[in-house]
């Protein structure tokens, strides 16, 4: 498997944006439908220094021909396809950030499905490039909803209060299909992921893994993926009323206890990874989550755990007054 990398950076001197290398990772699997659109996406972008990862599981339509046939007529970007493990979404994306040799690359996260604006990319990288060097930096979007034939439906839902890791413990802001990772983040998440276990989905891990170690989290109000809404998303568009009522029924039903036991737990395996305030926090986190009610109510408001919504907030409430956290 060839990744293409930047030589190494020069840490004292600013680095222009066009010699930001993006390697995309792409999970796939049966999407030769949508796919031709995507595809088309990538080589319209503005920022034209990147490489694509497509991650193929166990597709039986013609889907690895068409990224094969994309590749071919490319003349500077190299495409490269892998064998995916066979067990769901996320643990495709996870593969690939494990295959992930050592380097100097950004990583941008993409669905077979969607199509970008064509400054995704761009906007990514401006936002984050001038970040102290060594600091971790994961650039998100919100999303222009569409139907399956891309005529737009509406924003997905802003978010209106600050990223940080007291949020990503209870919710993911980071849309993995909007997501761009600098280096130093691409890095902590490539050696994080050799540690995680099973996650419920690796957009979510890695806001929680970037914030957790004290990184800059930038979520953009502009949308710079068109989201395409249909029968066969492994996700569907997680905003409007009826997502607020699955919500709520996940938390009545214990579900969503159970994603965080597997969230907490993925957290532990990298605790070394996260700042020592956010080490504590994790553990307060945890240990909450199993006390009795009155102890559990004030941790919940010593802790400072918020959702991006004041409704969504109180159905955090919620869930921890019944033991559903």
């Amino acid at each position: 498997m060839a990744f293409v990398r930047n030589t190494q950076l020069n840490e004292s001197s600013p680095v222009a944006s066009a010699d930001c290398h993006v390697v995309i990772a792409m999970a796939m699997h049966n999407g030769c439908g949508r796919l031709p659109q995507q595809l088309d996406s990538f080589r319209d972008q503005s920022h034209a220094n990147w490489s694509l990862v497509a991650s193929d599981d166990g597709s039986t339509d013609a889907s690895k021909r068409l990224v094969a046939e994309f590749g071919a007529g490319l003349d500077r970007n190299p495409v490269v396809c892998l064998a995916g493990p066979c067990r769901g979404y996320a643990e495709n994306f996870l593969s690939v950030l494990r295959r992930m040799p050592p380097g100097d690359c950004w990583l941008a996260f993409s669905d077979q499905d969607d199509v970008w604006t064509p400054d995704r990319l761009e906007r990514g990288v401006q936002s984050l490039r001038d970040l102290p060097a060594g600091t971790p930096g994961l650039y998100c979007s919100r999303t222009m909803i569409c139907d399956d034939e891309l005529r737009p439906l509406r924003l997905s839902a802003p978010r209106p209060r600050a990223p940080g890791f007291r949020n990503a413990l209870v919710q993911n802001i980071a849309a993995g299909n909007t997501i761009l990772l600098n280096p130093a983040a691409a890095a902590l998440v490539r050696e994080a992921a050799a540690e995680a276990g099973r996650v419920i989905a690796h957009d979510w891990w890695v806001y929680q893994i970037v914030s957790g170690a004290g990184g800059t989290v930038v979520h953009d109000d502009e949308p710079t993926v068109q989201y395409r809404q249909h029968d066969g998303n492994q996700i569907g568009a997680n905003d409007g009323a009826r997502a607020r009522l699955r919500r709520f029924r996940m938390i009545l039903s214990g579900e969503y206890r159970r994603w965080n036991d597997v969230n907490v737990a993925a957290l532990y395996g990298s605790a070394a990874r996260l700042t020592p305030e956010n080490r504590a926090l994790l553990a307060d986190f945890d240990r909450m989550r199993r006390a009795p009610l009155a102890a559990r109510l004030r941790t919940m408001r010593r802790l400072g755990l918020y959702r991006q919504t004041r409704l969504s907030t109180m159905a955090l409430w919620a869930a921890a007054l019944l033991g559903r956290l």
